[in-house]
């Protein structure tokens, strides 16, 4: 459902910034690129994509309730269109245009791990204290970032911003766009080095969201990052005041105690000198210190910290990012992504998973360059150190480092995360505890999901 039933755009207003003519007046409550996840009363912007042009599926816009279309050429379809020459160029208008008509507090969130989970965190905190927009999913590239920038309602109190990038230069036009009051930046580690030098390179790149920026305006960073001093000193260059957060003794928002059981952490944090203890329920010191950067941005944004931190209790976890799930057995949902970064530190929340035997079913790490298979051998050592009874790998990288597992911990290698699938269905028993990673163009989900319609049948039978 949409966060505002009310008009969000009237033609007349769309007409005038894109400079083009509707066929027939309307207004919308909502917008949409994608016929299926289209709501009722929605604008469709026909964007061109991998699957040709968005005008292929006007129809469908239309059967499910569309009230008009952007267009980058008239069909016969019976619905009301504006023809425009780039469709994605007007998206992008009509994102600057709602960022300009709302006074809303704009918060924008980078990071090389962690930026999509902190997002949702301060959507969800930030909710129960005032109007409350944000990024859906990761909708943080060249069309996600306009695309959640015109869907913002007017009278929005506070706008979250996923902004993302695997290449340099990327993040420039996104922050131009949302001209954050407040950025944070979670953390820079090793992703996408496939199209970077170097981490110094990547946290650069990261740092192109201050371009944007008010001189005096806060920039949240992590202080126990390696890159710490420099994002400093490129925000400081750019006439920003920055914060931080972390275990460091120097952060500003410092986590001082963390305990993991399963499916929660018990956190006791120092915001800005005042003593703050809260449950989060999910498990893992990575999620403890995204919970420190959005509590952050939170007193940051001048709204009230301690009901947020209370409403960090009713958090769920993003699709394919850490959800468990209980029957015969435990799946713990890591599929959505990994890098070297985040694959350990789901291997160390599996690590302390509790009784029963724990399962690693890992697949390769993508846009990792020359490090691929380095990386993938130092995996090894992470496996060793948590205690991982058995390792079901796919993909070509992971090759190298299922080679190099003991013959204790070798439940199954396959090339393809389809082939991998009956080798774990068929080695799973009751008791285990199963996690699954790897990044989102191995295709690990399939074997979530085989996981999850076993645990049914066991339940049912």
């Amino acid at each position: 459902m949409h966060e505002s039933v009310s008009v969000l755009w009237n033609s007349q207003d769309v007409d005038k910034i894109t400079g083009g003519n509707s066929t027939v007046s309307w207004t919308c409550s909502g917008i949409s690129i994608d016929t299926r996840t289209l709501e009722k009363g929605d604008l469709f912007v026909a964007l061109k994509g991998q699957k040709g042009a968005g005008e292929l599926f006007l129809e469908d816009a239309c059967e499910k309730g569309a009230v008009a279309a952007l267009v980058s050429h008239r069909s016969e379809v019976p619905l009301p269109q504006l023809v425009v020459k780039d469709t994605l160029r007007v998206l992008e208008k009509l994102g600057i245009a709602a960022r300009e008509r709302s006074s809303a507090k704009r918060i924008a969130v980078t990071g090389s791990v962690g930026k999509t989970s902190t997002k949702d965190m301060l959507k969800v905190i930030l909710r129960d204290q005032g109007l409350t927009h944000g990024s859906v999913s990761s909708y943080n590239n060249h069309w996600g970032v306009p695309l959640t920038l015109a869907r913002m309602p007017e009278k929005t109190e506070f706008g979250v911003f996923e902004v993302g990038m695997n290449h340099p230069g990327e993040i420039r036009p996104l922050t131009h766009m949302v001209k954050p009051h407040i950025t944070i930046i979670t953390t820079v580690v090793e992703a996408h080095a496939e199209f970077f030098e170097s981490e110094e390179d990547i946290a650069r790149a990261k740092a192109e969201i201050f371009e944007a920026m008010e001189k005096g305006a806060p920039v949240l960073l992590n202080a126990d990052n390696a890159h710490y001093f420099l994002l400093s000193q490129l925000a400081l260059e750019k006439g920003l005041k920055v914060y931080s957060f972390g275990q460091s003794e120097r952060a500003d928002f410092r986590l001082l105690s963390w305990e993991g059981k399963e499916e929660e952490s018990y956190i006791t944090a120092e915001i800005q000198g005042e003593l703050l203890s809260y449950t989060l329920p999910m498990p893992g010191l990575h999620w403890a210190l995204n919970s420190l950067a959005a509590l952050g941005g939170v007193s940051l944004a001048g709204a009230d910290v301690k009901k947020a931190a209370y409403s960090l209790a009713a958090l769920k976890p993003p699709s394919g990012r850490g959800q468990w799930y209980k029957g015969d057995f435990t799946v713990i949902d890591e599929s959505y992504n990994a890098n070297p970064t985040s694959m350990k530190a789901a291997l160390t929340v599996l690590g302390k998973s509790g009784q029963g035997r724990k399962i690693a079913v890992i697949g390769d790490m993508r846009e990792l360059g020359n490090l691929s298979e380095q990386r993938h051998e130092e995996l090894l050592e992470c496996l060793l150190e948590n205690k991982i009874d058995l390792v079901f790998c796919c993909g070509p990288y992971m090759a190298s480092l299922f080679a190099s597992l003991p013959n204790s911990l070798k439940g199954g290698y396959a090339l393809t995360s389809l082939e991998l699938m009956p080798l774990v269905l068929k080695e799973v028993q009751s008791g285990d505890i199963v996690s699954v990673k790897a990044s989102l163009g191995t295709r690990v989900k399939p074997i979530v999901e085989a996981l999850l319609t076993l645990q049914e049948k066991k339940k049912a039978g």
